[in-house]
């Protein structure tokens, strides 16, 4: 277990790395900026903002003032480059004459400062929104896996009957339309058709019902159908075989012996399925005016700013590597065969 973990952060070190990296890169690459307006700024004023937020650095300085393997802040830590060669831990002396770590940035879980957002950093922008969409996220996954597995099961149980075909018709719409899809038709039927839901807000079990049914539905259509591929296997066993010549009760053989081995699929889908409601939240929770992660991704990709895409992207790059980790070692719970790497 140990070395199967330890392996996994090393590569979740390399992961991270390349994904910050070529990320940083291709947002500055892009043309305009995060102070481009259609009213175009006073070259001063403009020259004063870019020096405010180190804009007017070359992009290797930038980089290296955000990820935070050396502070870039101020001209003794240039000073240091320039006469050493290279950089230096720690500076030559702080705010009352103590030396001070120059780390700093992404490697000390600070985001730095939101470029659109005035008076905000990216950590503030995180810490508000992210415990909304990871309630959005847990209540779609709720759904999702009851659901799915509920549908699973019954369409397993009756292959080829009338309420498999209509399973697996569903399964395949859910599948096919995309969830902004599904969450206009059903706007369109529950809020002015059938008056029952609000459109839009967030704070109540009202307000969280219609964005959770329409994030979760395509990821219910997924599990119902590894579930039933899952289940149609496992019932097939010999030792599903040999547990019903023993006389035990169909309802015992599928609960506690078939159901155990048919959720292996689902639950390798879960990991990356549970980032992916995160990550695509974005767009429901667009629809809804829901303040959560994905809103504010959208936004920081509209507004060019930089550091909060940044922050967005790290964090759900951590998501999903942990969740994917977590699964993996689940497996050995649900099928005792399965070994982790190096054990």
């Amino acid at each position: 277990m140990l070395r199967f973990l330890a392996r996994r952060f090393l590569w979740f070190v390399i992961t991270i790395s390349t994904v910050m990296t070529v990320s940083f890169f291709l947002m500055h690459s892009v043309k305009g900026g995060p102070f481009d307006g259609e009213r175009k700024l006073d070259p001063v004023i403009e020259a004063n903002i870019k020096a405010r937020y180190h804009l007017d650095w070359p992009l290797w300085r930038q980089y290296l003032q955000y990820v935070g393997p050396f502070n870039l802040d101020d001209q003794r830590a240039l000073a240091a480059f320039d006469e050493e060669g290279g950089f230096s831990l720690w500076r030559s002396e702080g705010a009352e004459g103590e030396p001070t770590r120059a780390f700093g940035g992404v490697l000390t879980g600070d985001f730095g400062p939101s470029f659109r957002y005035k008076d905000f950093t990216v950590n503030d922008i995180l810490e508000e929104s992210l415990p909304i969409s990871a309630l959005l996220g847990v209540l779609s996954m709720m759904f999702a896996v009851a659901l799915g597995v509920s549908a699973g099961i019954a369409s397993a149980l009756r292959p080829g009957s009338g309420i498999d075909l209509t399973l697996r018709i569903a399964a395949t719409g859910g599948i096919a339309l995309p969830n902004f899809v599904i969450a206009s038709f059903l706007v369109i039927l529950f809020v002015f058709l059938i008056p029952l839901l609000p459109v839009a807000g967030w704070g109540t079990i009202q307000h969280m019902l219609l964005p959770g049914f329409c994030l979760g539905l395509v990821f219910a259509a997924y599990i119902a159908r590894l579930t039933r591929t899952g289940m149609l296997e496992t019932l097939s066993a010999d030792y599903i075989r040999t547990a019903h010549a023993k006389g035990l009760a169909p309802r015992t053989v599928v609960m506690r012996h078939a159901l155990k081995g048919g959720l292996l699929p689902v639950v390798s889908y879960l990991g990356p399925a549970t980032a992916g409601i995160l990550t695509g939240s974005l767009v429901i929770e667009k629809i809804f005016f829901i303040p959560g992660t994905g809103s504010h991704f959208i936004n920081a990709a509209t507004n060019r700013d930089y550091t909060l895409a940044m922050g967005v992207t790290i964090l759900f790059t951590v998501l999903v590597y942990t969740l994917n980790t977590v699964v993996d070692m689940a497996y050995t719970l649900l099928d005792p065969r399965i070994k982790l790497e190096d054990e």
